[in-house]
């Protein structure tokens, strides 16, 4: 009975460690950015040094962290990238800087990034990317700086980005939208020169 009891004990104790290893290895930054790196083609291995083992991603190139070891910033414009973006992005509780423009980016933007409340730059301009700009980007009230120009996106812009009082920098030209260009809210003050 005793040396059941063990064997119980050993094999309770080696499945417990093995569902918690993937955890210790790093954080929710580096897990989310590893699935971008994973959605991601990286023909110049730009992305190399993104390796999920590491204990957070703020050693890798591209990303910059603040001194919480939180991710502030990714820097992959004009890397040669191509795939799609992940709704994982939208975990990256403390970004401030997307900045993924001349790649050949495809898909969707996803919906989650909407999650991202400190972004202040959201720059994906001259990719592929298709589909609507998401409402949910109305909820990045930090937000200075939208880029998504030169693109393959299509409908209306949405109305909620008019609430975003400190958008200076808004640029949604050669793309296939379609409606009416907001002109209320912080769109009052963007020239419409486009």
């Amino acid at each position: 009975m005793a040396g059941r009891d063990l064997l119980l004990f050993v094999a309770v104790t080696v499945i417990s460690s093995s569902l918690m290893a993937p955890m210790a290895r790093g954080n929710s930054d580096g897990d989310a950015l590893y699935v971008l790196r994973r959605s991601l083609s990286d023909p110049d291995n730009v992305l190399q040094s993104w390796d999920q083992n590491l204990v957070n991603p703020c050693t890798w190139f591209h990303v910059t962290c603040n001194q919480d070891s939180q991710v502030t910033r990714v820097d992959l414009g004009n890397s040669n990238l191509s795939g799609h973006l992940v709704p994982e992005l939208g975990k990256l509780e403390h970004l401030q800087y997307l900045e993924l423009y001349k790649n050949n980016i495809q898909g969707k933007i996803p919906a989650e990034l909407g999650n991202l409340k400190n972004l202040k730059s959201l720059d994906l301009y001259n990719n592929n990317i298709s589909g609507t700009i998401p409402p949910s980007l109305g909820n990045l009230k930090s937000l200075v700086f939208l880029r998504l120009n030169d693109n393959r996106l299509t409908g209306p812009i949405p109305r909620t980005l008019t609430g975003i009082s400190s958008l200076k920098v808004f640029d949604v030209s050669n793309n296939n939208l379609c409606g009416p260009i907001p002109i209320t809210g912080s769109f009052e003050h963007i020239p419409l020169d486009k």
